[in-house]
């Protein structure tokens, strides 16, 4: 018996549900006309990333049908075999098998899945398969001209084989075969390469892609002779102690990802039906670097790159898992963000913090390798979770101005936490704040002036305060009024050359005595800074709106060390002019002390005071006097 069918014709099955169809007098029902090619062009360039995943879908379809004849027959064989030469490959499982019927219902009508609700046959095991949305072969045309399925059915006895050839064209054929040509139950794929497609079927690429894919597959599977499943998975696996447990893990970690792990944190969670572990990455990241984690399904790699896997503030760890809870995309190569992924994500990240508390419980050491490398993670986790802040204080390291220390160590320190919210902040005062005995923590990295301001929650009686000019110019000590009345005309001269800038002047005496000037601001001081400026260049509607929002800001000041010899110096020159440009000098150099950001203003007043100092110390040459006259110039 054979037969010769498009697969544009419409299955006796869509047939009588068209005639149930209450379709309006006068009118009769059409079947949607399908073309093949066109739909494996979009299953290639759109739903699937490579064509490597055709090797996938035939080990799927191969472990759906040996669990649909497990779930019917006891102990039945349960095996599956590749054998690749370069132009054709030929996959044989012992599962259910197809009969003829099955084989136009299922195998030639595009779309139809023999896993849906209610379907007679191999639909009794649904909730074991891997498959669930009917494309099944379609997606071998990727790689392959032809199609050829030999199938004998295992449920009903004497059932003679039955031959289901497809070409890309959407042209198929069926027909029964001896009962030789397939003695026993089960189904065998043939695939004819696609011209330029030959590489897909060669033996080691079909070996190394059913590896990758297969690996923790229940059955027997095999590319020739050589073994594909490795069973049990390696974190389930029996070891003599924890220490050769962590080496094995560190060897399959490297095998898999590349890399030797820190530690590794299994992640058995048997409620979230998943089971795996976590590999802590030996180096830093950045918290935007999305990680790629393995995601198998019920034994089939479904993923790599399940980046919606875990919270995103763990992302100093890689995983791998096996899972029979989490729902794939219609492609089968990621995950569906349902409450169900959410719930899962939630438990590991606890299981992750369980890791780390126990770490701080009982392995100070390990914690402070992995603080050392990834305490940018863990403190993205305390910004939300005060139980883990109080955990970590000990342990989590900030810059501050007694040197790198926890925010435990410096609350027990100084009776008052100051910090800044930049990075040029702190640097500005840092020096000075030490030597006044000032406790300043650097908040301008990332999350760190979040915990700072959380400590007073974690640790109750800790007083945190940010750092203003104010507070630093509070504790700096006044010069004498008589002193500073002396200076009172080289003091009038700076300020009228700095107030163009937005910047006043102060006098102090502090240490370190090398420091002839610290330049102070804060947030509200540059804020109206950068108001002004755009005032000044916008047109008269802006300029009178930014003018209504001017407030009382504090503006920035530059404040002189009258301890050192250099400003003592400047201030009892003679010439206003001078004065002047020594203080653009001495602005500019504590800018740059502090490696602020120049604006455009900032540069030419350094231009300006360098060409100015030059000017005062190479005087112009008199007339009759050669440059290398060695006569006084009369200063």
């Amino acid at each position: 018996m054979a037969s010769e069918t498009s697969a544009n014709s419409a299955s006796p099955e869509n047939s009588d549900r068209s005639e149930q169809s209450d379709f309006p007098a006068g009118r009769s029902p059409h079947t949607f006309q399908v073309d093949l090619r066109g739909l494996v062009d979009l299953l290639s360039h759109h739903l699937y990333s490579s064509p490597r995943v055709y090797l996938r879908e035939l080990l799927q379809n191969a472990v759906d049908a040996i669990t649909a004849r497990r779930a019917e027959q006891h102990d039945p064989p349960a095996r599956i075999r590749l054998y690749a030469d370069g132009g054709r490959l030929r996959i044989e499982d012992s599962g259910i098998g197809l009969t003829e019927a099955d084989v136009h219902g299922l195998l030639a009508t595009i779309g139809r899945s023999s896993k849906r609700d209610g379907e007679a046959g191999i639909a009794s095991a649904r909730a074991d398969f891997l498959g669930r949305f009917g494309i099944g072969l379609l997606a071998c045309f990727v790689v392959a001209a032809e199609i050829r399925v030999v199938s004998r059915s295992a449920r009903t006895p004497g059932a003679s084989p039955v031959e289901w050839c497809a070409r890309d064209d959407g042209s198929y054929t069926v027909r029964t075969l001896p009962n030789d040509a397939r003695p026993e139950p089960g189904t065998t794929v043939h695939l004819t390469a696609r011209p330029g497609s030959g590489e897909w079927l060669a033996e080691e690429r079909v070996l190394a892609l059913a590896r990758d894919f297969g690996s923790l597959l229940p059955y027997d599977v095999r590319v020739g002779e050589v073994p594909v499943t490795d069973l049990p998975a390696p974190w389930d696996r029996p070891y003599p102690g924890p220490a050769a447990r962590r080496v094995a893990l560190a060897r399959h970690c490297h095998e898999l990802f590349g890399f030797t792990p820190l530690d590794a944190i299994g992640l058995d969670l048997p409620l979230a039906g998943v089971r795996g572990v976590a590999y802590v990455l030996p180096s830093a990241v950045s918290p935007a670097q999305r990680a790629g984690h393995r995601v198998h399904l019920k034994g089939m790699l479904l993923t790599d790159r399940a980046d919606e896997l875990l919270p995103d503030w763990a992302f100093f760890v890689r995983c791998v898992v096996d899972t029979d809870s989490l729902r794939p995309t219609a492609s089968r190569e990621s995950l569906y963000a349902d409450e169900t992924l959410a719930a899962v994500r939630e438990a590991l990240g606890e299981r992750i913090r369980q890791w780390l508390t126990g770490l701080a419980a009982g392995d100070p050491e390990r914690l402070g390798e992995f603080l050392a490398v990834h305490h940018l993670g863990v403190k993205s986790l305390a910004r939300h979770d005060g139980a883990m802040l109080r955990t970590m204080l000990p342990w989590l390291p900030f810059e501050t101005t007694d040197g790198r220390l926890s925010l435990e160590e410096f609350a027990r320190r100084h009776p008052v936490v100051h910090f800044t919210r930049t990075v040029e902040e702190f640097r500005q005062v840092a020096p000075i704040a030490s030597a006044q005995g000032i406790g300043v923590v650097n908040g301008g990295y990332t999350y760190d002036a979040e915990l700072v301001e959380r400590l007073p929650g974690a640790r109750p009686g800790a007083v945190v305060a940010e750092l203003d000019a104010d507070t630093v110019t509070a504790h700096l000590d006044s010069v004498d009024p008589e002193q500073e009345l002396a200076l009172g005309a080289f003091l009038a001269a700076a300020r009228a050359r700095l107030d163009p800038l937005g910047c006043d002047v102060a006098l102090r005496a502090f240490h370190p005595l090398t420091v002839p000037a610290l330049h102070l601001d804060d947030r509200s001081a540059r804020h109206e800074r950068a108001r002004t400026e755009a005032e000044g260049q916008a047109d008269e509607l802006w300029a009178g709106i930014l003018g209504s929002l001017r407030g009382s800001a504090p503006r920035a000041r530059l404040v002189l060390n009258h301890l050192n010899p250099l400003v003592r110096r400047i201030g009892s020159l003679g010439s206003a002019e001078l004065a002047g440009t020594a203080t653009e000098a001495l602005y500019g150099q504590a800018l740059l002390m502090a490696q602020r950001p120049l604006r455009p203003a900032d540069s030419a007043l350094l231009n300006r005071a360098f060409l100015g100092l030059l000017e005062w110390a190479a005087p112009p040459v008199p007339p009759g006097h050669s440059p290398s006259d060695p006569q006084e110039d009369g200063r």
